[in-house]
Protein backbone atom coordinates (compact mmCIF):
# COMPACT_ATOMS: atom_id res chain seq x y z
CA UNK A 1 0.00 0.00 0.00
CA UNK A 2 1.36 3.31 -0.71
CA UNK A 3 2.26 5.61 2.55
CA UNK A 4 -0.24 8.39 2.67
CA UNK A 5 2.50 11.01 4.20
CA UNK A 6 4.30 10.30 0.77
CA UNK A 7 1.87 10.57 -1.70
CA UNK A 8 2.61 14.05 -2.76
CA UNK A 9 5.12 16.48 -1.87
CA UNK A 10 2.90 19.55 -1.60
CA UNK A 11 0.80 17.42 1.20
CA UNK A 12 3.62 18.13 3.87
CA UNK A 13 3.32 16.47 6.32
CA UNK A 14 -0.42 15.80 6.01
CA UNK A 15 -1.77 12.42 5.46
CA UNK A 16 -3.00 11.70 2.35
CA UNK A 17 -5.54 8.66 1.30
CA UNK A 18 -4.88 7.84 -2.23
CA UNK A 19 -4.05 10.17 -4.75
CA UNK A 20 -6.37 8.96 -7.88
CA UNK A 21 -5.00 9.46 -11.33
CA UNK A 22 -6.18 12.57 -12.22
CA UNK A 23 -4.91 14.01 -8.56
CA UNK A 24 -6.29 14.87 -4.77
CA UNK A 25 -7.52 17.77 -2.89
CA UNK A 26 -3.98 18.00 -0.46
CA UNK A 27 -2.26 17.91 -3.66
CA UNK A 28 -0.64 19.78 -6.38
CA UNK A 29 -1.37 19.41 -10.41
CA UNK A 30 -0.13 15.94 -11.64
CA UNK A 31 1.34 16.55 -14.94
CA UNK A 32 -1.74 14.42 -16.59
CA UNK A 33 -4.17 17.22 -14.93
CA UNK A 34 -2.58 19.86 -16.26
CA UNK A 35 -2.24 18.47 -20.06
CA UNK A 36 -5.53 17.78 -20.12
CA UNK A 37 -6.57 21.62 -18.71
CA UNK A 38 -5.14 22.56 -21.82
CA UNK A 39 -6.19 20.45 -24.04
CA UNK A 40 -9.68 21.43 -22.54
CA UNK A 41 -9.34 24.92 -23.45
CA UNK A 42 -8.64 23.95 -27.06
CA UNK A 43 -11.48 22.27 -27.53
CA UNK A 44 -13.84 25.03 -25.76
CA UNK A 45 -11.73 27.59 -27.74
CA UNK A 46 -9.63 26.71 -30.47
CA UNK A 47 -8.36 29.64 -31.60
CA UNK A 48 -8.38 32.69 -28.76
CA UNK A 49 -7.23 36.38 -29.29
CA UNK A 50 -4.93 35.59 -26.87
CA UNK A 51 -4.10 33.52 -23.74
CA UNK A 52 -3.51 35.29 -20.30
CA UNK A 53 -1.26 32.82 -17.98
CA UNK A 54 -0.91 34.18 -14.39
CA UNK A 55 1.26 32.18 -13.29
CA UNK A 56 2.49 30.49 -10.15
CA UNK A 57 4.02 27.11 -12.07
CA UNK A 58 5.73 25.18 -9.37
CA UNK A 59 5.15 23.25 -6.65
CA UNK A 60 4.05 24.42 -3.17
CA UNK A 61 6.47 22.55 -1.49
CA UNK A 62 10.08 24.01 0.51
CA UNK A 63 12.41 25.37 -1.29
CA UNK A 64 15.08 22.52 -0.32
CA UNK A 65 12.70 20.56 -2.49
CA UNK A 66 13.37 22.69 -5.45
CA UNK A 67 16.42 25.04 -6.80
CA UNK A 68 16.79 27.34 -9.98
CA UNK A 69 17.20 24.51 -12.25
CA UNK A 70 13.97 22.86 -11.20
CA UNK A 71 12.32 25.72 -11.17
CA UNK A 72 12.93 27.10 -14.89
CA UNK A 73 12.82 23.22 -15.95
CA UNK A 74 9.08 23.34 -14.82
CA UNK A 75 7.97 26.84 -16.20
CA UNK A 76 9.91 25.56 -20.18
CA UNK A 77 7.91 22.51 -19.54
CA UNK A 78 4.62 24.11 -19.30
CA UNK A 79 5.63 27.11 -22.09
CA UNK A 80 6.81 24.21 -24.14
CA UNK A 81 3.04 22.18 -23.66
CA UNK A 82 1.07 25.43 -24.49
CA UNK A 83 3.12 26.24 -27.72
CA UNK A 84 2.27 22.59 -28.26
CA UNK A 85 -1.52 22.89 -28.27
CA UNK A 86 -1.72 26.94 -29.31
CA UNK A 87 1.42 27.23 -32.09
CA UNK A 88 -0.25 30.19 -33.46
CA UNK A 89 -1.95 31.87 -30.25
CA UNK A 90 -0.41 34.82 -28.24
CA UNK A 91 0.58 34.60 -25.13
CA UNK A 92 0.87 37.27 -21.83
CA UNK A 93 2.54 35.30 -19.13
CA UNK A 94 3.23 36.49 -15.64
CA UNK A 95 5.53 35.34 -13.05
CA UNK A 96 4.07 34.13 -10.27
CA UNK A 97 5.44 34.63 -6.36
CA UNK A 98 6.47 30.06 -6.42
CA UNK A 99 8.08 30.83 -10.13
CA UNK A 100 11.83 31.96 -8.44
CA UNK A 101 14.28 30.35 -6.20
CA UNK A 102 14.16 31.11 -3.11
CA UNK A 103 10.29 31.15 -3.55
CA UNK A 104 8.56 34.78 -2.99
CA UNK A 105 11.99 36.43 -3.16
CA UNK A 106 11.64 38.30 -6.34
CA UNK A 107 14.65 40.84 -6.73
CA UNK A 108 14.03 44.54 -7.71
CA UNK A 109 16.48 44.05 -10.52
CA UNK A 110 18.22 41.81 -12.94
CA UNK A 111 18.37 38.20 -12.09
CA UNK A 112 19.48 35.28 -14.06
CA UNK A 113 15.75 33.66 -13.02
CA UNK A 114 14.22 36.74 -15.08
CA UNK A 115 16.75 36.67 -17.78
CA UNK A 116 15.87 32.90 -18.19
CA UNK A 117 12.37 33.10 -18.11
CA UNK A 118 12.41 35.95 -20.58
CA UNK A 119 14.35 33.68 -23.41
CA UNK A 120 12.07 30.78 -22.89
CA UNK A 121 9.27 33.43 -23.47
CA UNK A 122 11.05 35.57 -26.51
CA UNK A 123 8.73 34.19 -29.42
CA UNK A 124 5.38 35.38 -27.33
CA UNK A 125 7.49 39.20 -26.17
CA UNK A 126 8.19 41.69 -28.17
CA UNK A 127 12.17 42.81 -28.83
CA UNK A 128 11.04 46.14 -26.90
CA UNK A 129 9.62 43.56 -23.60
CA UNK A 130 12.74 41.30 -23.32
CA UNK A 131 14.76 44.57 -21.67
CA UNK A 132 12.22 45.24 -18.99
CA UNK A 133 11.62 41.86 -18.22
CA UNK A 134 15.13 40.87 -17.68
CA UNK A 135 15.43 44.24 -15.25
CA UNK A 136 12.10 42.94 -13.29
CA UNK A 137 10.06 40.94 -14.82
CA UNK A 138 7.54 43.52 -15.89
CA UNK A 139 6.35 44.42 -19.40
CA UNK A 140 3.80 45.93 -21.61
CA UNK A 141 2.71 44.79 -25.30
CA UNK A 142 0.74 46.00 -28.02
CA UNK A 143 -2.74 43.73 -28.27
CA UNK A 144 -2.69 42.20 -31.63
CA UNK A 145 -5.64 41.31 -33.33
CA UNK A 146 -8.66 42.39 -36.19
CA UNK A 147 -9.73 45.98 -35.01
CA UNK A 148 -8.02 46.28 -31.92
CA UNK A 149 -6.30 48.82 -30.37
CA UNK A 150 -4.63 48.77 -26.93
CA UNK A 151 -2.57 47.52 -24.56
CA UNK A 152 -1.81 44.66 -22.34
CA UNK A 153 0.63 45.58 -19.24
CA UNK A 154 2.09 42.69 -17.50
CA UNK A 155 3.46 43.54 -13.71
CA UNK A 156 5.49 41.61 -11.43
CA UNK A 157 3.92 42.27 -7.88
CA UNK A 158 5.81 39.35 -6.40
CA UNK A 159 7.78 42.78 -5.69
CA UNK A 160 5.00 43.98 -3.52
CA UNK A 161 4.49 40.50 -1.11
CA UNK A 162 4.93 41.19 2.56
CA UNK A 163 6.77 37.89 2.05
CA UNK A 164 9.47 39.21 0.21
CA UNK A 165 12.21 40.44 1.83
CA UNK A 166 14.26 41.29 -1.36
CA UNK A 167 11.51 44.38 -2.04
CA UNK A 168 10.77 45.28 2.16
CA UNK A 169 12.87 48.56 2.47
CA UNK A 170 12.16 49.92 -1.09
CA UNK A 171 9.23 52.84 -2.13
CA UNK A 172 9.09 51.64 -5.66
CA UNK A 173 11.06 48.42 -6.14
CA UNK A 174 12.17 48.24 -9.53
CA UNK A 175 10.77 51.47 -10.58
CA UNK A 176 7.69 49.45 -11.56
CA UNK A 177 5.31 52.21 -9.92
CA UNK A 178 7.24 55.14 -12.12
CA UNK A 179 6.68 52.72 -15.00
CA UNK A 180 3.01 51.75 -14.75
CA UNK A 181 2.52 55.41 -14.11
CA UNK A 182 4.34 56.53 -17.91
CA UNK A 183 2.71 53.67 -19.65
CA UNK A 184 -1.07 54.44 -18.32
CA UNK A 185 -0.09 58.28 -19.29
CA UNK A 186 1.06 57.61 -22.80
CA UNK A 187 -1.88 55.08 -22.94
CA UNK A 188 -4.38 58.09 -21.99
CA UNK A 189 -2.52 60.29 -24.92
CA UNK A 190 -2.84 57.91 -27.45
CA UNK A 191 -6.44 57.44 -26.45
CA UNK A 192 -5.74 53.57 -25.97
CA UNK A 193 -7.74 51.14 -23.16
CA UNK A 194 -5.39 49.26 -21.77
CA UNK A 195 -5.71 45.70 -19.59
CA UNK A 196 -3.27 45.12 -16.32
CA UNK A 197 -2.54 41.49 -15.26
CA UNK A 198 -0.44 40.34 -12.74
CA UNK A 199 -0.16 37.43 -9.85
CA UNK A 200 -0.98 38.45 -6.56
CA UNK A 201 -3.47 40.71 -6.37
CA UNK A 202 -3.54 43.91 -3.75
CA UNK A 203 -6.03 43.90 -1.35
CA UNK A 204 -6.75 40.93 1.21
CA UNK A 205 -7.90 37.23 1.14
CA UNK A 206 -11.95 36.17 0.92
CA UNK A 207 -11.35 33.47 2.59
CA UNK A 208 -8.84 34.61 6.19
CA UNK A 209 -10.21 37.86 7.13
CA UNK A 210 -7.68 41.06 7.13
CA UNK A 211 -4.84 38.53 5.80
CA UNK A 212 -3.45 41.00 3.07
CA UNK A 213 -0.49 40.35 0.35
CA UNK A 214 0.84 43.38 -0.58
CA UNK A 215 2.58 45.59 2.24
CA UNK A 216 0.57 48.60 3.05
CA UNK A 217 2.59 51.28 1.38
CA UNK A 218 2.98 49.25 -1.83
CA UNK A 219 -0.94 48.66 -1.47
CA UNK A 220 -1.75 52.25 -1.12
CA UNK A 221 0.39 53.21 -4.09
CA UNK A 222 -1.00 50.53 -6.23
CA UNK A 223 -4.79 51.78 -5.11
CA UNK A 224 -3.83 55.30 -5.97
CA UNK A 225 -2.46 54.76 -9.49
CA UNK A 226 -6.12 52.69 -10.29
CA UNK A 227 -8.07 55.61 -9.28
CA UNK A 228 -6.58 58.34 -10.95
CA UNK A 229 -5.48 56.81 -14.10
CA UNK A 230 -8.79 54.22 -14.09
CA UNK A 231 -10.40 55.97 -17.41
CA UNK A 232 -7.76 54.11 -19.56
CA UNK A 233 -8.00 50.71 -17.58
CA UNK A 234 -10.35 48.16 -19.37
CA UNK A 235 -9.84 45.37 -16.63
CA UNK A 236 -7.89 44.06 -13.96
CA UNK A 237 -6.82 40.27 -14.32
CA UNK A 238 -5.16 38.59 -11.02
CA UNK A 239 -4.42 34.69 -9.74
CA UNK A 240 -2.73 33.66 -6.80
CA UNK A 241 -5.63 32.90 -4.38
CA UNK A 242 -6.93 29.76 -6.30
CA UNK A 243 -10.36 31.23 -5.89
CA UNK A 244 -12.97 32.52 -8.30
CA UNK A 245 -13.68 35.99 -6.79
CA UNK A 246 -13.13 39.72 -8.00
CA UNK A 247 -12.27 43.06 -6.57
CA UNK A 248 -14.29 46.45 -7.17
CA UNK A 249 -12.24 49.79 -7.18
CA UNK A 250 -14.20 53.20 -6.47
CA UNK A 251 -13.53 56.76 -6.92
CA UNK A 252 -13.13 58.99 -3.56
CA UNK A 253 -17.49 59.99 -4.51
CA UNK A 254 -18.11 55.76 -4.02
CA UNK A 255 -18.66 55.08 -8.41
CA UNK A 256 -17.28 52.33 -9.69
CA UNK A 257 -14.61 52.77 -11.55
CA UNK A 258 -12.58 49.21 -12.45
CA UNK A 259 -12.91 45.91 -11.25
CA UNK A 260 -10.14 43.04 -10.58
CA UNK A 261 -11.11 39.80 -12.15
CA UNK A 262 -8.70 36.95 -9.70
CA UNK A 263 -9.09 33.44 -11.84
CA UNK A 264 -9.42 30.03 -9.93
CA UNK A 265 -6.46 27.99 -10.15
CA UNK A 266 -6.02 24.22 -11.97
CA UNK A 267 -4.11 22.97 -9.10
CA UNK A 268 -6.54 21.53 -6.44
CA UNK A 269 -4.10 21.95 -3.57
CA UNK A 270 -5.53 23.17 -0.30
CA UNK A 271 -4.14 25.62 1.15
CA UNK A 272 -1.63 25.34 3.87
CA UNK A 273 -2.36 29.01 5.30
CA UNK A 274 -3.53 28.63 8.79
CA UNK A 275 -6.96 29.67 9.77
CA UNK A 276 -8.67 29.01 6.26
CA UNK A 277 -11.65 26.85 5.80
CA UNK A 278 -12.06 24.15 2.85
CA UNK A 279 -9.19 26.06 1.00
CA UNK A 280 -9.12 23.62 -1.78
CA UNK A 281 -10.69 23.82 -4.75
CA UNK A 282 -12.24 22.01 -8.27
CA UNK A 283 -9.45 23.15 -11.54
CA UNK A 284 -11.02 25.55 -13.13
CA UNK A 285 -10.19 27.77 -16.36
CA UNK A 286 -12.58 30.89 -17.94
CA UNK A 287 -13.13 32.54 -21.08
CA UNK A 288 -13.96 36.09 -21.66
CA UNK A 289 -16.17 37.34 -24.13
CA UNK A 290 -14.42 41.18 -24.23
CA UNK A 291 -15.18 43.86 -27.64
CA UNK A 292 -12.52 44.43 -29.73
CA UNK A 293 -12.86 48.02 -30.11
CA UNK A 294 -13.42 49.52 -26.00
CA UNK A 295 -12.02 45.92 -24.71
CA UNK A 296 -14.51 45.94 -22.36
CA UNK A 297 -15.49 42.52 -20.85
CA UNK A 298 -18.90 41.42 -22.12
CA UNK A 299 -18.93 37.77 -20.67
CA UNK A 300 -17.11 35.22 -18.49
CA UNK A 301 -17.35 31.64 -18.94
CA UNK A 302 -15.97 29.15 -16.21
CA UNK A 303 -15.37 25.98 -17.23
CA UNK A 304 -14.03 23.10 -14.28
CA UNK A 305 -13.37 19.74 -14.04
CA UNK A 306 -14.85 17.68 -10.84
CA UNK A 307 -11.81 16.19 -9.63
CA UNK A 308 -13.99 13.43 -7.53
CA UNK A 309 -15.96 12.65 -10.54
CA UNK A 310 -12.23 12.40 -12.40
CA UNK A 311 -10.83 10.01 -10.08
CA UNK A 312 -14.04 7.98 -9.45
CA UNK A 313 -15.42 7.72 -13.19
CA UNK A 314 -13.84 9.88 -15.97
CA UNK A 315 -12.40 13.30 -16.28
CA UNK A 316 -15.21 16.05 -17.92
CA UNK A 317 -14.07 19.51 -18.14
CA UNK A 318 -18.16 21.19 -18.02
CA UNK A 319 -19.46 24.75 -18.00
CA UNK A 320 -19.88 26.07 -14.54
CA UNK A 321 -21.53 28.99 -15.25
CA UNK A 322 -21.34 32.26 -17.23
CA UNK A 323 -21.37 35.73 -15.33
CA UNK A 324 -24.23 37.29 -17.09
CA UNK A 325 -26.61 34.55 -16.68
CA UNK A 326 -26.05 33.46 -13.05
CA UNK A 327 -25.90 37.12 -11.37
CA UNK A 328 -28.15 38.62 -13.80
CA UNK A 329 -26.13 41.06 -15.24
CA UNK A 330 -25.92 42.57 -19.09
CA UNK A 331 -21.91 42.39 -19.07
CA UNK A 332 -18.78 42.06 -16.69
CA UNK A 333 -18.40 46.37 -16.67
CA UNK A 334 -17.26 47.65 -12.86
CA UNK A 335 -20.98 48.94 -13.08
CA UNK A 336 -22.11 45.93 -13.52
CA UNK A 337 -20.05 44.06 -11.21
CA UNK A 338 -20.69 46.61 -8.38
CA UNK A 339 -24.55 45.20 -8.75
CA UNK A 340 -23.32 41.30 -8.37
CA UNK A 341 -21.32 42.68 -5.17
CA UNK A 342 -24.93 44.42 -3.95
CA UNK A 343 -26.57 41.17 -4.61
CA UNK A 344 -23.83 39.31 -3.11
CA UNK A 345 -24.25 41.11 0.21
CA UNK A 346 -28.02 41.40 0.06
CA UNK A 347 -29.54 38.23 -0.68
CA UNK A 348 -28.80 35.15 0.40
CA UNK A 349 -29.10 32.82 -3.00
CA UNK A 350 -26.84 35.09 -4.60
CA UNK A 351 -24.37 34.85 -2.23
CA UNK A 352 -24.16 31.27 -1.82
CA UNK A 353 -24.10 30.93 -5.40
CA UNK A 354 -21.07 33.28 -5.19
CA UNK A 355 -19.89 31.12 -2.43
CA UNK A 356 -20.12 27.78 -4.32
CA UNK A 357 -18.37 29.18 -7.50
CA UNK A 358 -15.55 30.70 -5.36
CA UNK A 359 -14.07 27.39 -4.73
CA UNK A 360 -15.24 25.70 -8.14
CA UNK A 361 -17.61 23.86 -6.54
CA UNK A 362 -15.54 22.72 -4.23
CA UNK A 363 -16.94 23.63 -1.41
CA UNK A 364 -20.98 23.86 -0.96
CA UNK A 365 -21.33 24.86 2.75
CA UNK A 366 -23.58 27.25 3.68
CA UNK A 367 -21.86 30.97 4.01
CA UNK A 368 -23.02 32.05 6.88
CA UNK A 369 -22.64 36.09 8.74
CA UNK A 370 -18.91 36.01 9.15
CA UNK A 371 -18.56 34.43 5.97
CA UNK A 372 -20.56 36.86 4.13
CA UNK A 373 -18.94 39.65 6.15
CA UNK A 374 -15.08 38.20 5.13
CA UNK A 375 -16.36 38.12 0.74
CA UNK A 376 -18.10 41.43 0.56
CA UNK A 377 -15.35 43.08 2.54
CA UNK A 378 -12.32 41.96 0.58
CA UNK A 379 -14.43 42.29 -2.79
CA UNK A 380 -15.30 46.05 -1.61
CA UNK A 381 -12.46 47.68 -0.35
CA UNK A 382 -9.36 47.05 -1.62
CA UNK A 383 -7.65 49.86 0.63
CA UNK A 384 -6.38 48.96 3.97
CA UNK A 385 -7.61 51.13 6.40
CA UNK A 386 -11.67 51.25 4.53
CA UNK A 387 -11.31 46.87 4.59
CA UNK A 388 -10.97 47.30 8.49
CA UNK A 389 -14.05 50.03 8.53
CA UNK A 390 -16.15 47.37 6.36
CA UNK A 391 -15.32 44.59 8.66
CA UNK A 392 -15.67 46.26 12.03
CA UNK A 393 -19.00 48.09 10.37
CA UNK A 394 -20.86 44.86 9.13
CA UNK A 395 -19.99 43.00 12.62
CA UNK A 396 -21.38 45.38 14.45
CA UNK A 397 -24.74 45.63 12.35
CA UNK A 398 -25.05 41.19 12.78
CA UNK A 399 -24.50 41.75 16.54
CA UNK A 400 -26.95 44.54 17.38
CA UNK A 401 -29.52 42.73 14.91
CA UNK A 402 -28.80 39.67 16.71
CA UNK A 403 -32.65 38.70 18.63
CA UNK A 404 -32.60 39.03 22.38
CA UNK A 405 -32.92 35.12 23.43
CA UNK A 406 -29.31 33.18 22.91
CA UNK A 407 -29.20 31.07 19.46
CA UNK A 408 -25.91 28.42 18.77
CA UNK A 409 -24.47 29.18 15.28
CA UNK A 410 -22.77 26.38 13.29
CA UNK A 411 -21.04 28.82 11.55
CA UNK A 412 -10.29 28.86 -1.52
CA UNK A 413 -2.47 27.63 -10.29
CA UNK A 414 -1.47 27.83 -12.44
CA UNK A 415 -4.25 30.64 -14.07
CA UNK A 416 -5.26 30.14 -17.10
CA UNK A 417 -7.40 33.00 -18.95
CA UNK A 418 -8.31 32.28 -22.49
CA UNK A 419 -9.71 35.31 -24.03
CA UNK A 420 -12.28 35.68 -27.25
CA UNK A 421 -13.86 38.66 -28.65
CA UNK A 422 -12.61 35.79 -27.49
CA UNK A 423 -9.86 35.59 -25.32
CA UNK A 424 -8.16 32.93 -22.51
Amino acid sequence: ATDPLHVCPSAGSKPVSSAGTWGNYMCDSPWILINSSIYAMKAILPDPDFILWTGDDTPHVPNEKLGEEVVLEIIANLTALIKQVFPDTKVYPAMGNHDFHPKNQFPAKTHRIYSATAELWRSWLSNASIPTFKAGAFYSEKLLGPNTKGQMIVLNTNLYYDSNNQTAGLEDPGGQFQWLEDVLTNASKAEEMVYIVGHIPPGFFEKKRSKPWFRKHFNKRYTEIVQQHHGVIAAQFFGHHHTDSFRMFYSNGGSPINTMFLAPGVTPWKTSLPGVHNGANNPGIRVFDYDRGTLQVKDVVTYYLNLTHANLVAPRWEREYRLTEAFQMPDGSARSMHMVLEKISKDKHYLQQYYQFNSVKYDLTECDESCQTDHVCAIREVDFLKYDECIKARSFTAVSTLPAKPLLFLCSLLGLLSFQGHLW
